[in-house]
C-alpha cells in the first residue's frame, strides 16, 4: 500500500540509524534533559540468573532500581540515561518466538530505545519529554496519538494511576486518555523484581477518510495494525518479592522502552517493521542466495507457499543469532543455547522448505548484520568468523536430518489428518532434531494440531529410561524434606562443615542416625542389613558432594567403626554415608572423624588444577568460553566447556603451558570470604552463569589476595591470574600440584567440549606409559597387521592425548601416519571380508524363507552395519515381499535392522514400529520408515529375548 501524505510525518525520509541517533542526542544535549549515555548492556545478561536473555532496556538498571548500587559501581550515583538497547524475546516469560513472520510487528530482536529516571524525575517531565520527542523531534501530528494509563485492579488492591491521566488530559483531549488493565498498563520485567503502572502511547496510522469513519478510541490495545502501540512510560515504584508481595521502592524511577522497529515503520510512512530499510537488506540478500522471487510483503493465505513468511522469519532470525552469539550464547541442548538452536532450526527449515535455500544460507546472512549495525553496535566487529562458523556449522548438522524429518512428517501428514500423534512428534525430536514448537509450526501450516500430552508422556519415558541406565546398584541414602523438617522441629542445629578447609581429623558428636529410611538412635553391625546407613555429626570434616568436587571417603571411629564412602548436606546438615564394619553407633556418642588424607590431596590438587585449566582456555580460545560442568576427584579432572569445534593440537600446547608456567610460580592459592557485590566487581572473576552465589561469597584467587583484588580490580598485573567463586578445597600453593597433563579433548554435545587431565603422581605415570607407548611405534614398522591394530587402538584411548601432550606433536603424527594407514588398510579388508561372509549366510537363508514369510536372524559380525546392510539387500533382492529383522552382537552392543514389504506394511508390520518396539527389550531405541528401519541397545545378554520379542511382535500383526 502506497499511504497518503497525511500518514507520513515530514521525518519520514529519515533512515533507521538516523531516528535512532536523533533519539540519543534528543536526550542528552536537549536543554533540561541532559541524559547520561549508557551503551547497550550484552543481550546473555551478566549476573542475573533469571534471566535467558535481556529482553528490555531497564535490565541492566535493575540494582540502581533496587538501591543496591554502592560507591565505584560503574551505574552507581547516575541519575538520568538513554541508550538503544539490544534485547531478545524468545525465552522466557516475554516469548515472541512462535509469532515471528506471521505479522507485521513481531520479532526475537529489536532494539529498545529508552530514557530513564534514577530517583530523580518522574512522572511529569517523563510525559512532557515523550510527547515534544514525538510531535517536534520527528514530526507527528498530536492528532494521531492516543495515551493510556493504568485504571487500576481492585482484585490486587492497586488503585488508578490518577496521576498520569490528569496529566496527559493537559495534552490530550479527554476521550484520547484511555485507562487500561492490569495485564496493558502495569508493567513487569518477570516473575520478580522492580514494576509499577505505566502509561502507553498509541499512534493512528490510517488515512484521514478511515479515521473520519470510525475513531481509532475503539481500536486502542484491540491488536489492530492500523493503531499501534508505540511507547510505553514505566512508572517503577515496587519491587515484586512474589506472586502475591509488592514492596515499595527507597526511590521512584522512570522507565520508557520503545521498540526502535515500530517507530521507523510509522517515520517511514509505511504498516510493516518489515517493509523498512532495518529489513530490506536482509531480504536483498536472501533473494541473492536462494533466487526465491523477491519479497512481496504479503501475510496469511495471500502469501502463496508462505515465502514472505519466510523472509521474515530469516531476516529476524538472523539478527538474534548473530548478536547472542556475538555476546557469549552458543547453540546447544540447555538453557539459552536451546533457544538459540530452535531459532536457527526454524529459520533453516523455512529457508529450505519454502525458498529452497541451500546448507550454509542463514550462515551468508552474518555479515548483513555486521554491516548494517556495528556503526551503533561495533562488538559485532569484534569476531564475526566466529559467528559464521558456528551457523554454518549447525545449519550443516540440522540439514542432514532435515530432509529426512520432512518427508517423515509428510508421511504422517499422508496418514492422518488431523493431529500429529505424540510418539511420531518425539521421533521427529529424537531422531531428527526437530524441536516440538517446530513440528508444531508445519503443523499448524497444513491444518493440525499436535498431541502434546502424548509428545510429553514419550519425553518423559525416555528420561526414565536414562536415569536407570544412569545409575544400578548403588546404595545410598538421603534426608527428604520431611526429615529435615524434623531434625527442625527438634532443635538439631545443622552440621559446621567450616573445618573441611582445615582439619583432616576432629572429635565430634553423632546428632542423628538415618537407617531404613527412618531416624534411630543406635544401630548394631550385626543387624545393619544391606541399607547403608547415614550419619549427622554436631561438626564435620568431610566435603559434601558439590560443584562438581566429589565428597571425601574416610572413618568415624568410636564405640564403633564406621567406613564413610560418600557425604552429602541436606539443608545444611551433612550426612556421611557407608557401612559399619563393627560395633553399636549412637546419638550422642564421641567420636573421631577422619578424612581419607592421601585421596583428599589429589582431589585438592586436581580441583586447583581445574581453575587454572579454566584460566588457560579462557587465554587461548577466547572470551566465549564458559564453563559448562566438572568433575574432580582424587584419580582425574575433568571440565566441561562451550566452544565450536575441536581444540587444535597448537593451541593445546598454549594451554597446557599455561597451566604449568602457573604450577611453576608456586603461587599461593588464597580463599578468602568476600561480599558479593564486592567480589562480582573483580574485573578477572569466573562465575558460572545461571549459579545462585550466595553472599557472602567464597572466592578463590590464585596469586593476589582478594583483599586486594577488591580493592583494586582494574590492575592489570592480575588480568593472567584465576578468580573463582568456589567452595572446594584447594591446595596450598600451586607448587603442590607438581605436574600437569591434558589427556583428551572431545566433543560431547554440539558446541560443547570435554578435557580431562592428570596432576601429580597420575600424570608421571601417564608420561611413562606413553614413552613405553612411543617404544612400540619405534619398532612398528615390522609388526604384523594384527599387532599394528592393536597399537593404533591403543592409540585411541585416552593415552594417546597423554603422549601428544608430553612430546613433539608433529613428529609424533609423522610417525603414527604410515601406521595408520596401513591399519586402515587393514581394517577395511577385514570389512569386506566380515560383508562376504554376510552376504553369503544372507543367500542361505533367503532361499529357506517363504515368499512373504517373516524371518528374524542373528548375524556373526561382530555388530558390523556395513555388513548387515550388504546381507540385508541380498536377502531384499531375493524375496522383496518378505519381512526381515537381523541382529548382530559385539562385546559392547547389540545392532538391529529390518526390511518389511509394503504387504506386510498393510497388515500393520511397520519396520520402524518393529525395530523400536525390539531396541527397547535391549534397553535401546531406534526407528525409522515403514520399509526400513534401525536401532540397537547395550544390553548384549538379552539378544535371545529381543530375538523372541521380534518374533512375537511380528506374528500378532499378521
Amino acid at each position: 500500500m502506497t499511504p497518503t501524505s497525511t500518514t507520513v510525518p515530514s521525518s519520514s525520509r529519515m533512515t533507521a540509524s538516523e531516528i535512532r541517533t536523533r533519539y540519543i542526542e534528543f536526550f542528552t544535549t536537549l536543554a533540561g534533559l541532559e541524559h547520561t549515555f549508557v551503551p547497550s548492556s550484552p543481550v546473555v545478561p551478566v549476573n542475573d540468573p533469571t534471566l535467558l536473555f535481556t529482553n528490555a532496556g531497564m535490565n541492566q538498571y535493575k540494582p540502581l532500581f533496587l538501591g543496591q548500587t554502592k560507591q565505584g559501581d560503574p551505574l552507581h550515583g547516575l541519575s538520568r540515561a538513554v541508550n538503544s538497547q539490544k534485547c531478545i524475546r524468545a525465552g522466557g516469560k516475554h516469548n515472541d518466538l512462535d509469532d515471528v513472520g506471521k505479522d507485521t510487528y513481531h520479532h526475537t530482536f529489536f532494539e529498545m530505545l529508552g530514557n530513564w529516571s534514577f530517583g530523580d524525575y518522574f512522572k511529569v517531565e517523563a510525559i512532557q519529554s515523550a510527547w515534544e520527542f514525538l510531535t517536534k523531534a520527528c514530526n507527528i501530528a498530536p492528532d494521531r496519538l492516543y495515551a493510556t494509563y493504568f485504571g487500576g485492579d481492585e482484585s490486587r488492591g492497586l488503585p488508578a494511576d490518577d496521576e498520569a491521566r490528569e496529566l496527559w488530559c493537559k495534552i490530550l483531549p479527554k476521550e484520547r486518555v484511555l485507562p487500561g488493565s492490569y495485564k496493558d498498563n502495569f508493567w513487569e520485567m518477570g516473575d520478580t523484581g522492580p514494576c509499577g503502572p505505566c502509561s502507553e502511547l498509541h499512534y493512528d496510522r490510517r488515512d484521514d477518510d478511515a479515521r473520519a469513519a470510525k475513531d481509532g478510541v475503539t481500536l486502542v490495545n484491540t491488536d489492530n495494525n492500523d493503531v499501534i502501540e508505540i511507547w510505553n512510560l514505566v512508572f517503577i515504584q515496587f519491587d515484586r518479592q512474589s506472586a502475591d508481595k509488592l514492596v515499595p521502592l527507597p526511590a521512584k524511577h522512570v522507565d520508557t522502552g520503545m521498540g526502535l522497529e515500530r517507530l521507523v515503520s510509522v517515520l517511514q510512512g509505511v504498516k510493516s517493521n518489515y517493509d523498512t530499510d532495518v529489513f530490506s537488506p536482509y531480504f536483498a540478500k536472501t533473494q541473492e542466495i536462494t533466487s526465491a522471487r523477491k519479497y512481496s510483503g504479503k501475510f496469511g493465505s495471500s502469501d502463496e507457499g508462505s515465502v514472505d513468511t519466510a523472509y521474515r522469519v530469516i531476516a529476524d532470525h538472523i539478527r538474534t543469532l548473530t548478536f547472542a552469539i556475538t555476546d557469549g550464547a552458543t547453540p546447544s541442548n540447555e538453557g539459552r543455547g536451546y533457544v538459540l538452536r530452535r531459532v536457527l532450526r526454524r529459520a533453516v527449515r523455512f529457508g529450505r522448505q519454502k525458498l529452497n535455500a541451500k546448507t550454509g544460507f542463514l550462515s551468508e546472512l552474518v555479515p548483513v548484520v555486521v554491516e548494517t549495525m556495528s556503526d551503533a553496535f561495533p562488538e559485532l566487529k569484534k569476531d564475526p568468523q566466529r559467528v559464521i562458523h558456528i551457523v554454518r556449522e549447525e545449519e550443516e548438522s540440522f540439514g542432514r536430518t532435515l530432509d529426512k524429518g520432512i518427508k517423515h512428517f509428510d508421511s504422517i501428514v499422508g496418514s492422518n489428518t488431523t493431529k500429529v500423534a505424540g510418539d511420531d512428534a518425539f521421533m521427529l525430536y529424537d531422531t531428527y532434531g526437530f524441536p516440538l514448537d517446530l513440528t508444531q509450526q508445519m503443523a499448524e501450516e497444513r491444518g493440525m494440531t499436535v498431541d502434546i500430552d502424548g509428545f510429553e508422556k514419550c519425553m518423559e519415558e525416555a528420561r526414565e529410561k536414562s536415569r536407570a541406565g544412569a545409575k544400578t546398584g548403588e546404595k545410598t541414602i538421603s534426608l527428604p524434606a520431611d526429615a529435615i523438617a524434623l531434625l527442625n522441629k527438634q532443635n538439631i542445629a545443622t552440621t559446621n562443615d567450616a573445618a573441611k578447609y582445615e582439619l583432616d581429623t576432629l572429635s565430634a558428636h553423632i546428632v542423628a542416625i538415618r537407617h531404613n529410611d527412618e531416624f534411630t538412635q543406635s544401630v548394631d553391625a550385626e543387624n545393619l542389613g544391606d541399607a547403608p546407613i547415614g550419619v549427622v555429626l554436631d561438626r564435620t570434616c568431610f566435603y559434601a558432594e558439590s560443584g562438581g568436587q566429589v565428597a571425601d571417603a574416610g572413618t568415624i571411629t568410636g564405640d564403633a567403626i564406621m567406613r564413610v564412602t560418600d557425604v552429602k548436606s541436606f539443608g545444611g546438615y551433612v550426612l556421611h554415608i557407608g557401612e559399619l564394619t563393627n560395633g553399636t553407633i549412637k546419638v550422642g556418642a564421641t567420636v573421631n572423624a577422619s578424612i581419607d588424607t592421601p585421596s583428599r590431596r589429589k582431589i585438592e590438587s586436581n580441583h586447583t588444577a581445574t581453575h587454572l585449566l579454566n584460566l588457560g582456555l579462557r587465554s587461548v580460545l577466547g572470551d566465549h568460553v564458559d564453563q559448562k560442568g566438572s568433575l574432580v576427584d582424587a584419580e582425574r579432572l575433568r571440565f566441561d566447556f562451550s566452544n565450536n569445534g575441536p581444540v587444535e593440537p597448537d593451541q593445546i600446547a598454549r594451554i597446557e603451558s599455561i597451566v604449568r608456567d602457573q604450577i611453576g610460580k608456586n603461587l599461593p592459592v588464597n580463599a578468602h570470604v568476600a561480599a558479593l557485590g564486592k567480589a562480582q566487581k573483580i574485573n578477572t572473576l569466573r562465575a558460572v552463569f545461571g549459579e545462585k552465589y550466595p553472599d557472602p561469597v567464597r572466592v578463590i584467587s590464585i596469586g593476589p589476595k582478594v583483599d586486594d583484588l577488591i580493592a583494586n580490580p582494574d590492575n592489570p598485573e592480575w588480568m593472567e591470574r584465576s578468580v573463582e567463586f568456589c567452595g572446594g578445597t584447594h591446595v596450598k600453593t600451586t607448587g603442590d600440584i607438581a605436574t600437569f597433563a591434558l589427556l583428551s579433548e572431545t566433543g560431547i554435545a554440539k558446541g560443547i567440549r570435554r578435557v580431562e587431565a592428570f596432576t601429580g603422581e597420575a600424570a608421571h605415570t601417564a608420561k611413562a606409559a606413553a614413552d613405553a607407548l612411543l617404544a612400540r611405534i619405534d619398532a612398528a614398522t615390522s609388526e604384523s597387521d594384527d599387532q599394528l591394530q592393536s597399537i593404533v587402538s591403543e592409540l585411541n584411548t585416552s593415552i594417546d592425548a597423554a603422549i601428544i601432550s608430553m612430546t613433539d606433536r608433529e613428529s609424533l603424527r609423522a610417525a603414527l601416519a604410515p601406521l595408520q594407514e596401513r591399519a586402515k588398510s587393514a581394517a577395511k579388508a577385514a570389512a569386506a571380508g566380515k560383508a562376504k561372509v554376510a552376504s553369503e549366510r544372507a543367500r542361505a537363508l533367503a532361499e529357506s524363507l517363504a515368499d512373504d514369510g517373516i524371518l528374524v536372524e542373528t548375524l556373526d559380525v561382530d555388530g558390523d552395519r556395513g555388513a548387515m546392510q550388504a546381507a540385508l539387500k541380498t536377502i531384499e533382492q531375493m524375496k522383496p515381499n518378505a519381512a526381515i529383522m537381523l541382529l548382530s552382537a559385539s562385546d559392547t552392543s547389540i545392532a538391529i535392522i529390518a526390511a518389511v514389504s509394503k504387504d506386510h506394511n498393510a497388515r500393520g508390520l511397520k519396520a520402524g514400529d518393529w525395530v523400536r518396539e525390539v531396541a527397547s527389550v535391549v534397553g535401546g531405541k531406534g526407528g525409522g520408515k515403514p520399509d526400513h528401519a534401525q536401532g540397537g541397545g547395550a544390553d548384549v545378554a538379552k539378544l535371545d529375548e529381543a530375538i523372541m520379542r521380534a518374533n512375537e511382535f511380528a506374528a500378532s500383526l499378521k
